[in-house]
């Protein structure tokens, strides 16, 4: 299995990035990444004062995933996440919605074992990893790591894991995948600027899809079919993530735009991704027993 390492990460989701390696259309494919500090926290001495914002946001590629052409959807299938046996947090004052509460920088290291979070003497969580920063090349000049958009890029979505389908765009020839930035653990919103920050592996399968109408970024899990759009604000992105599913409603399973409307106040949930990053993220969620009763299936 082709292993791409750390020492390929990149700063910008760009067309302009050499491919680190080549794969074909149902191969699998393992990223191993740093976290999203770049391995620079390594002890509750270190603070987010001092780090190299240069190296902040890597994420391990780009691969050239071959007959990708732009127009295509790039499936990403998340078959297995493994984590680092610690995982690292900060916070300082005026950093992410909780910065207003703090007056000084902190660092928290947080052991990770026998699948959970040690968060301090008193609270331990389960794990629940995920994937910070995924992503193809955007269009144009190239969009930084740390920022989510139509390319997907640093989403923060806490149902980008382990058994999910992602359905990305590709922008340019080899679609250019990279991925980065794990979590351990997050709740939704990221309020606090991160989550339980860990290097660890990821591994997917790739697959090429011709003629594919989704309204991407997408997601599909086991239960959920969720429509993921980023904008500058919060409400923004609250519209976008609705219509793109509004969309998908009207367009691959044929309801009608009244009943599609109805369809998402009726059982679509509004989430909140993450709200800290320069692009707002939001996703809609509807529950795939609707897909199923239009008899839709996923490619």
């Amino acid at each position: 299995m082709l292993t791409i390492h750390t020492d390929t990460k990149i700063h910008k989701m760009s067309e302009n990035n050499p491919p680190v390696a080549k794969a074909k259309s149902g191969d699998t494919v393992c990223f191993e990444t740093l976290d999203c500090f770049g391995g620079q926290l390594k002890s509750e001495n270190d603070l987010l004062g001092g780090l190299d914002w240069n190296n902040v946001n890597p994420a391990s590629g780009p691969l050239f995933v071959e007959d990708a052409t732009p127009g295509d959807v790039l499936k990403v299938e998340i078959l297995k996440i493994e984590l680092d046996d610690h995982g690292v947090m900060v916070d300082a004052p005026g950093e992410g919605v909780t910065g207003a509460a703090v007056s000084s920088e902190s660092t928290k290291i947080l052991p990770v074992k026998n699948g959970k979070v040690k968060f301090n003497e008193k609270l331990s969580f389960p794990i629940c990893p995920m994937i910070g920063v995924i992503g193809t090349a955007a269009k144009g000049e190239g969009i930084d790591t740390g920022t989510p958009g139509s390319h997907g890029g640093n989403m923060d979505c806490t149902r980008i894991g382990e058994g999910a389908t992602l359905y990305l765009p590709v922008n340019t020839e080899g679609a250019l995948l990279a991925m980065g930035d794990l979590h351990a653990r997050m709740g939704d919103g990221e309020v606090e600027v991160c989550g339980v920050e860990i290097a660890g592996k990821v591994t997917v399968k790739l697959t090429v899809l011709k003629n594919c109408k989704l309204p991407t970024p997408f997601l599909v899990n086991s239960e959920l079919a969720m429509a993921i759009h980023s904008a500058e604000t919060v409400d923004e992105a609250c519209v976008g993530a609705t219509m793109a599913m509004h969309g998908f409603l009207t367009g691959e399973l044929g309801m009608n735009e009244h009943e599609a409307g109805m369809l998402l106040s009726v059982t679509g949930n509004l989430c909140i991704c993450q709200v800290v990053d320069p692009e707002k993220t939001v996703r809609m969620e509807i529950p795939l027993s609707v897909t199923k009763a239009y008899g839709y299936e996923f490619e």
